[in-house]
């Protein structure tokens, strides 16, 4: 049954899934209801399936290789490849969207008579179809069909609440920032094509020895920033705080979940499967980036208020983990040390999958509260444990995953991303040994600042008392929202429980890349359920999640039992001196970030509204309200976006002059452009 799954017809049964649920989707435009439940239970169909192709693929013995149907052009092959780590994608990707597609069909009923749901069912399945497309190619030309396709509908995805002007700006920034990448990415795939002369994946691996290393070196940095700004890349990041809170809940928990993360599969495809081998400094520039990346996205999450907005940073902050255990794997591997690299790469693939379970729930569970209390401002928010407490314990769980708390995924992950770090500065020299322990020390502030953002949030929008009539009548989402929440929690959980056996399930993954053929394994045997970094150090999950929940039991019966035991318990009013107690009186998240904003006021640059209004006769020191608004310098926008841009438009200006209106020039540019075109193609 599985080698069906993994085949050629496997393969079509899952595109057509996708297909007919988008047509479909269209054929039932002006009738909202059929069209969500149509679009919605073919997307599932559709990922149940994907999640079977993948799994048929990862038992596979071989990658299974197939081409469907016939190109016109010779270079173009619609050509795919499912070996273990094009298998891992498609699993990752077919399992969030199988959650968000259960949690959509009721989240989309708020846009009934509003919006064209079937428009929305349409772009919804291109888009995942798209993903999955990208996660298995092996032709470079289509591949890049298949990311323009994602790339397209998720811009659809983004605008489709068009009513709202910063939308429609959002969908702008993100359809000019990933058609930049892709320009980058074009041109990644043409230098490879000109050493290589093919553009299938196999032909430019088994031709490598052909690519002279400043070829390799320009594809490396033109791929870094191709893929590193889908990724999400500090300072190619500016899109993506825009474009996810823009979006409904359900596409923002695909887009951070999964839709980034083909940024990463592409990296770890092209460098280790196509470029290797590689030189130091590769490794070295994927560190740096994932430490600046991990640790300034977790710093300007904890300055943002819209909870949508502050989960967008956090999962900049999370491509920084990745990046880290990807550095590690490259600068590993360039030193000659390829049990280190897969321990590195295997970090890397674990906090992937991690990042997409909790950070899809996360962002569905905020969608819960935006759809209730029509506002994405933590400052209006509030008290919702009372109202959403389904809500508030599977945010809770969340928080406590990506804040990489055990027994959670993201504490296992992050402690194998640590251990490769660890691993660098005691295994290599004074080359490389300051950017591991830079790489480290980033990694360990920003898990201590991701901490105190999610106290911030999960305290600012559900503890304390409604700061607003919206949250005081908010409920419970209803029954789909909340089952496409519950097993995201409950895999966030699980994966943490059982981190040795999916940790050595990832070792086979990474495994598989040629890089790492013929080496011994750094992980101890799975029956045993602990990770072991190469006899570095090891962690047992089962037994810190028993140790827990002994010590939770304990502290449970302590308080219960023995300390309370005798005692009577009273209620009565709270102190307060002499005023009515409001919710004007609750810590804000504004105040709760004020002191450590100001610590890294050198790099965020925070800037302070103060309204002051006065009674009549009264000074400024008796006012009548007072009013101070916190705020970020957007320094991207200042130092590199706003140059650039003036630099284009005196460019623009100048090369304006070119239009003389003669017609004879104009054939002289295009009679020079041909020259140079057939003089480069020598």
């Amino acid at each position: 049954m599985t080698e069906f799954f993994a085949s050629s017809r496997g393969f079509v049964v899952l595109l057509l899934l996708f297909a007919i649920g988008a047509a479909g989707s269209l054929l039932f435009n002006k009738n909202d209801r059929q069209a969500n439940y149509w679009s919605n239970l073919f997307a599932c169909a559709g990922s149940l399936w994907g999640m079977f192709v993948a799994i048929g693929a990862l038992v596979a013995p071989e990658p299974v290789a197939f081409t469907l149907g016939f190109s016109p052009f010779s270079l173009l092959r619609f050509s795919f490849l499912l070996d273990r780590l094009a298998a891992f994608f498609l699993f990752v990707i077919s399992l969030i969207a199988f959650f968000c597609s259960i949690y959509a069909i009721d989240y989309v009923k708020h846009y009934y008579g509003k919006y064209g749901i079937g428009t929305l069912g349409f772009f919804y399945n291109i888009f995942i179809a798209g993903m999955l497309l990208v996660a298995s190619a092996a032709n470079g030309l289509f591949f890049l069909v298949a990311w323009e396709i994602m790339s397209v509908a998720s811009f659809f995805l983004v605008i489709h609440d068009r009513d709202e002007q910063e939308n429609i700006r959002a969908g702008l920034l993100y359809l000019i920032m990933t058609h930049l990448g892709t320009a980058f990415i074009i041109a990644a795939f043409l230098l490879l094509y000109r050493s290589t002369g093919s553009f299938d994946f196999s032909a430019i691996q088994s031709g490598g020895a052909a690519i002279s290393p400043v070829v390799k070196n320009a594809v490396f940095v033109l791929s870094l920033i191709g893929f590193g700004t889908k990724a999400g890349i500090i300072p190619l990041h500016v899109w993506l705080p825009a474009a996810h809170p823009a979006a409904p809940s359900h596409i923002s928990g695909l887009m951070s979940g999964v839709m980034i993360k083909t940024g990463i599969y592409m990296m770890i495809r092209v460098f280790l499967d196509l470029l290797a081998p590689f030189p130091l400094w590769w490794g070295v520039v994927l560190l740096i980036a994932g430490a600046v990346s991990a640790l300034l996205g977790v710093l300007y999450a904890l300055a943002e208020h819209d909870i949508k907005k502050l989960l967008a940073y956090h999962s900049i902050e999370n491509i920084g983990i990745i990046l880290l255990g990807l550095g590690s794997a490259l600068t590993f591997l360039s030193l000659q040390l390829p049990t280190l690299a897969l321990l590195g790469l295997v970090a890397s693939l674990f906090h992937t999958l991690n990042h997409a379970t909790f950070k899809s729930l996360l962002f569905l569970g905020a969608g819960a509260v935006i759809n209730q209390t029509h506002t994405r401002n933590m400052e209006e928010l509030g008290g919702l444990i009372r109202l959403m407490p389904q809500t508030a314990l599977l945010f809770l769980t969340g928080s406590m995953a990506i804040s990489a708390l055990p027994p959670f995924n993201g504490f296992f992950s992050e402690w194998l991303t640590f251990q490769s770090l660890f691993q660098g500065i005691a295994a290599t020299d004074s080359r490389t040994i300051w950017v591991f322990v830079i790489a480290a020390g980033s990694l360990a502030f920003t898990g201590g600042l991701a901490l105190a953002c999610f106290v911030k949030a999960f305290g600012a929008v559900f503890l304390a008392r409604p700061r607003s009539n919206e949250a005081q009548h908010a409920r419970e989402p209803s029954f789909f929202m909340l089952a496409g929440m519950w097993p995201l929690a409950a895999l966030s959980l699980l994966f943490g429980i059982v981190s040795g056996y999916v940790a050595n399930i990832l070792q086979d993954v990474a495994g598989t890349l040629s890089v790492f053929q013929g080496f011994p394994s750094p992980f101890l045997l799975a029956e045993t359920g602990r990770i072991s970094a190469g006899g570095f150090s090891f962690v047992s999950p089962p037994v810190v999640f028993l140790l827990l929940l002994i010590a939770l039991f304990a502290v449970f019966t302590a308080f219960n039992f023995l300390f309370f035991k005798k005692q009577k318990t009273t209620f009565g009013p709270t102190w307060d001196c002499g005023a009515d107690l409001t919710p004007r009186m609750e810590i804000t998240s504004t105040g709760f970030a004020r002191s450590i904003i100001l610590i890294f006021k050198g790099i965020m640059k925070p800037t302070m509204l103060k309204s002051v209004e006065c009674r009549d006769g009264e000074t400024r020191y008796l006012p009548k309200s007072r009013e101070i608004r916190l705020g970020i310098s957007n320094i991207y926008d200042t130092c590199l976006y706003k140059p650039a841009q003036d630099l284009a438009l005196r460019f623009s200006l100048y090369a304006r002059k070119m239009q003389s209106g003669l017609i004879n020039m104009y054939i002289l540019y295009i009679l020079a452009a041909l020259l140079g075109a057939l003089y480069f193609s020598l």
